[in-house]
């Protein structure tokens, strides 16, 4: 039989953002308490900032019986001179029964005790309590709270829990809050107890009193809101992550329309959208792709007056935008300068903010030479004025724009274009999707802020562990492949690295080596062993690990690949135990079949061609197959004659060392 079932958890406002990176896995925790208690049902998950709601439509009432089948001692232990030892009482003792109810059943080569217990479903309202307990204890928001004298935390205080199957209440206590049949409208209706009688009569009274519970309609009212405003000429951004938040903070939003002053808007525009999204979550609002002097607030009030609330909004964002006005003022008096950065600690074992950027002077000057960019005085300017901003008072207070402010702040002294933007472009890429920097020159001075954190954090031990990377390198080291591949340069991560680690302190070059070599398997999306193929072959030019890594993944794509693919796995377990890095000469002048000469002579050819990319060279190596094919069917690699032995060895070996200048393909698994 089934019934109905609502679970509400009321707690006080939630956090957002927390809130939101364990959202996804809220549903797939109750389905895992719903597996363990033999209950799975379909169920609809629903969330406002004070209630988490959980609806099934059809809810097992009893849990299924069950049988247990329990195996117990051989027949010859468990018996002797017919009667039941110690081994058999035991096992009646642990089934429930008396010994003459057990009986017996053939397990591999041997009869054994053998009982089959019923276990006999549950009825749900005893195990409800206890099921939505697991659930709550199974969530993990980063942050938990403890209250009153409650020894368990959660994300915020639990006010009211609510637990109906069909018409029937759940009695139970957890938080020290008993279950009961109310909830609570929206806060601008009422702060008073509204009782309901069942499921559907819980949805209803939510309904008219002002909470959407559903996120995605609460989404789709704003959007929609959105829209309207925008019919006055006027354009909204759309910012995804601000979105979810403000659906998330409210019950029953409603887009509102503010405005500020028009001479804020000498201001650089990051600041101002700054101050709206980071401080006050406003949208935005652009006019003729420019910013205009106005911005969205969605508010979680129900009323009809929103006058009072525009307004009030549009008092904190101008108190916010006059003191960003005053930092603006003050810090475009003061020339952008490095000295000051020698307050400024980097590190305590590296120095200060001034020592960094002399660190990545000279970095910057070591690939200068290698790009010939030829532009040196202008790039150790641009690199020693790079974190100057983050003395200024705007930094200071938006700690987030350091780099951009710089940029406005060279702006306004009149520098050269090429270090204001490479300033503003410094710490790019910053994110997954981040653009990357827009020059060669803004490119430079990236990858020596990069490199110099790299090297600098491992001299100093620094180095990540596990999930833990405080200071982010595993993102500058992809941030460091991604602009070499973009810029198109050459960079070598053994030779360019260990020559610019000759600045620092020495330490473990091959941990380092393997750290980046690590992010660069995790950086493609391909079978990871073609990744490992290219980089075993010793290739640690960034450049040409990419261009092996696509040319052997298009490769291996191919259709017949797996199926010829065992040919050249032979080819590798013939060479296992050589020298690769020896030269082997063959003689062909011990050559006694033809098949020696024909896989030879096709080597050759293929070996004294020139190819425009890998691609067109692993394709015709991999060509080889049909000659090393008929040569393994028809010669004997390990023959009596220890000179043709070595010399058809040389001619598998010398073959695997010219797949090895790709990849050593030995490394592949599919």
């Amino acid at each position: 039989m089934y019934e109905t079932l609502l679970i509400e958890i009321g707690v006080e406002e939630l956090p957002a953002i927390p809130f939101l990176k364990e959202l996804p896995n809220i549903p797939i925790k109750w389905e895992k308490v719903l597996q363990k208690y033999g209950l799975e049902s379909e169920f609809v998950f629903y969330y406002t900032p004070r209630r988490f709601i959980i609806s099934h439509n059809n809810f097992k009432i009893r849990q299924d019986d069950s049988v247990e089948k329990l195996y117990g001692a051989p027949l010859e232990i468990a018996y002797k001179d017919g009667q039941p030892t110690k081994a058999a009482l035991s096992f009646a003792k642990k089934c429930g029964v008396d010994v003459k109810e057990l009986k017996s059943i053939k397990k591999g080569n041997k009869e054994v005790l053998f009982f089959e217990k019923v276990i006999k479903g549950k009825d749900v309202k005893e195990i409800l309590p206890l099921m939505i307990d697991e659930f709550l204890s199974s969530l993990h928001f980063g942050k938990a709270m403890r209250w009153a004298d409650i020894e368990k935390s959660f994300i915020r205080p639990i006010r009211w829990i609510g637990c109906m199957l069909g018409k029937s209440s759940i009695d139970f206590e957890l938080f020290k809050v008993k279950s009961s049949n109310y909830t609570y409208p929206h806060r601008s209706i009422s702060y008073d107890k509204i009782f309901y009688t069942n499921k559907d009569e819980f949805f209803d009274i939510l309904e008219k009193n002002a909470v959407i519970v559903d996120a995605k309609q609460r989404e789709k009212k704003i959007l929609k809101e959105f829209e309207e405003i925008e019919k006055e000429g006027i354009k909204i951004q759309r910012d995804k992550e601000l979105l979810d938040e403000v659906v998330t903070i409210t019950e029953y939003p409603t887009a509102l329309k503010g405005s500020f002053d028009e001479r804020f808007l000498t201001l650089p525009p990051e600041v101002i959208i700054t101050s709206m999204k980071e401080h006050q979550r406003y949208f935005p609002v652009f006019k003729d792709d420019k910013l205009a002097n106005n911005f969205i607030v969605v508010s979680n009030a129900f009323t009809h007056d929103f006058s009072k609330i525009i307004a009030g909004n549009e008092k904190v964002l101008r108190a916010r935008l006059s003191d960003a006005m005053f930092f603006w003022e003050n810090d475009i008096k003061k020339p952008l300068s490095p000295e000051p950065l020698k307050d400024i600690i980097f590190m305590k074992e590296l120095g200060s903010m001034y020592d960094k950027e002399i660190r990545e002077s000279k970095i910057a000057h070591y690939l200068n030479k290698k790009y010939s960019i030829d532009q040196d005085s202008l790039i150790k300017k641009a690199i020693m004025l790079s974190k100057a901003d983050l003395v200024t008072d705007m930094v200071y207070e938006f700690t987030e724009l350091q780099g951009l402010m710089g940029y406005y702040y060279a702006k306004e002294q009149g520098l050269d274009e090429k270090i204001a933007l490479a300033i503003k472009e410094q710490y790019l890429p910053d994110g997954e999707d981040s653009p990357l920097p827009s020059t060669d020159f803004s490119a430079l001075i990236a990858l020596s802020y990069k490199i110099d954190s790299l090297l600098s954090l491992f001299s100093i031990g620094k180095i990540p562990t596990g999930t833990k990377d405080p200071f982010a390198l595993r993102r500058a080291v992809i941030g460091i492949i991604k602009i070499i591949l973009d810029r198109e340069f050459s960079f070598d991560i053994k030779k360019d690295l260990k020559e610019l680690a000759k600045e620092y302190k020495e330490f473990d070059f091959d941990t380092l080596e393997r750290f980046i070599l690590e992010r660069i398997v995790g950086f493609y999306d391909v079978n990871p062993s073609i990744v490992w193929a290219v980089l075993n072959s010793d290739e640690r030019d960034i450049k040409e690990i990419d261009k092996k890594i696509k040319a052997l993944s298009d490769i291996v794509k191919k259709e017949d690949f797996k199926k010829d693919f065992s040919t050249f796995k032979r080819v590798a377990n013939i060479v296992k135990d050589l020298d690769l890095s020896k030269n082997y000469l063959v003689d062909e002048t011990l050559f006694e079949k033809q098949q020696e000469r024909a896989l030879y002579d096709s080597y050759k050819i293929i070996n004294q061609k020139e190819y425009d990319n890998y691609l067109q060279k692993l394709e015709a190596l991999f060509g080889l197959k049909p000659q090393i094919d008929d040569f393994f069917d028809n010669v004997m690699v390990n023959d009596k004659d220890e000179k043709i032995k070595n010399n058809r060895k040389a001619l598998i070996a010398t073959i695997y060392k010219a797949f090895k200048e790709v990849a050593d393909i030995k490394d592949i698994t599919i």
